[in-house]
């Protein structure tokens, strides 16, 4: 038994693209077990950025197989464009990326009706619009459109007929917008399975032999804890599960199959988008951190809100998931301060609570501790002994108040700047 699972334990955007990248040498197979086009999973290699969407971000690696999972909602034009980009740099993606047959897919009315949501709600939630929740929605009313009905289009086209009576109804009367043609539709569906239909496989099923053939997977997630829409600061989440439950529904594993989970957390926190951020820091001090940490989302664009590490939130997303270990990124971001805050509790009404208060948070104040900062560039550091007294200082701190252990420490984008702490 071999399965790691990587887990982002903040707001998203912690950086587990590259972390990914770095667990995945010792692995056989990558899986990505859940959301969609909407996460931008960024890695750096010999100074060239890849920015991935749906593809597994193994696939950099030639050896290995990718896997999307059947908990993903995949936009197939976008699937489409991405597999034909990884070609135009030379890699072998159909025959190294396997997507599961009860995978939904996003179609243009879901992205419609996404956008006219959000221009309905009276406060903004901060959606992408690229139709993740609409889709989820149709999942769970049980009119989605999943990978596998392309291989029976008579059938198929009857779904897409009934599902565009009701869409299109929602979009004409209530939200005021076009309608989408049955004909449309359809041809993005063909091709789909004429590109990808060769992919489409009971990844289930392949997992499951997988292992038993003992081969080493590797679950890759979007998002983070923060954002879950079960254990996250509703309504300002995602429109699924981003932790350890999401991992095993979205690719058919059991529990009993994972043997180690990987938290990746930054060494600071960032938050994209409308919702509740704590530990937000105003002024001179967050915009130093987008700026040094290039804090602009992979997939919009949206400049990310930045604040100081919150420890509660950490304890959380360990308790909740079961973390083994955790990389800490983007410490180099943190040089130049003199003072860094780090969040230690919450005082919510006047009380202290030493959890994260996530449904109180809109009145919950941090308690901070205050720690000396550096004022070295140690983005060319490869141990931790060569970092500065504070930094190694600031990473004990960290790692002794959220009772996990830090295995990994990373100062950098590439691949040559992560390294153990030891």
């Amino acid at each position: 038994m071999s399965c790691k699972v990587i887990i982002g334990t903040q707001w998203g955007d912690e950086g587990k693209a590259k972390m990914i990248d770095y667990y995945t040498r010792d692995s056989d197979i990558v899986v990505r077990y859940q959301g969609g086009a909407n996460a931008g999973h960024t890695v750096v290699v010999k100074d060239k950025k890849y920015i991935f969407h749906l593809v597994p971000s193994g696939i950099l690696h030639k050896d290995k197989q990718c896997v999307i999972g059947n908990g993903v909602v995949v936009d197939p034009l976008q699937l489409i464009n991405e597999i034909a980009s990884l070609e135009d740099e030379g890699y072998d993606v159909r025959k190294r990326v396997f997507i599961s047959d009860a995978a939904h897919l996003i179609l243009p009315y879901h992205k419609a009706y996404d956008e006219a949501m959000e221009e309905f709600r009276s406060k903004k939630i901060g959606t992408t619009v690229r139709g993740i929740g609409p889709s989820y929605s149709d999942k769970c009313l049980r009119i989605g459109i999943r990978a596998g009905d392309v291989f029976d289009m008579k059938r198929l086209k009857d779904k897409v007929t009934l599902v565009l009576k009701l869409k299109n109804l929602q979009l004409e009367r209530i939200f005021k917008k076009e309608k989408f043609s049955v004909e449309e539709i359809m041809n993005i569906l063909k091709k789909f399975k004429k590109e990808c239909g060769d992919m489409i496989i009971n990844t289930q099923h392949f997992l499951h032999a997988s292992i038993k053939d003992g081969k080493k997977i590797l679950l890759e997630g979007a998002q983070g804890y923060a954002l879950d829409i079960d254990h996250g600061t509703y309504p300002y989440v995602t429109s699924s599960n981003p932790t350890i439950g999401g991992a095993l529904m979205g690719t058919g594993l059991n529990a009993f199959d994972i043997d180690q989970v990987i938290g990746i957390m930054k060494a600071y926190v960032t938050r994209v988008g409308e919702g509740p951020f704590p530990t937000e820091a105003p002024g001179e001090d967050g915009d130093r951190m987008r700026v040094n940490g290039s804090e602009f989302g992979s997939t919009t664009g949206r400049p990310r809100r930045c604040g100081w590490f919150d420890a509660p939130l950490i304890r959380e997303t360990a308790l909740i998931n079961g973390l083994t270990s955790i990389a800490m990124t983007k410490l180099d971001v943190l040089s130049g301060f003199k003072k860094i805050k780090v969040a230690v509790s919450y005082k919510v009404d006047g009380k202290k609570v030493e959890y994260f208060p996530v449904n109180n948070l809109h009145k919950a104040e941090p308690v901070y501790k205050e720690l000396d900062g550096w004022n070295t560039d140690i983005s060319q550091c490869r141990s931790k002994s060569e970092l500065p007294v504070n930094a190694r200082k600031y990473i004990d701190f960290i790692e002794s108040i959220i009772g996990v252990t830090i295995a990994i420490i990373s100062v950098g984008p590439g691949r040559h700047s992560t390294f153990r702490n030891k």
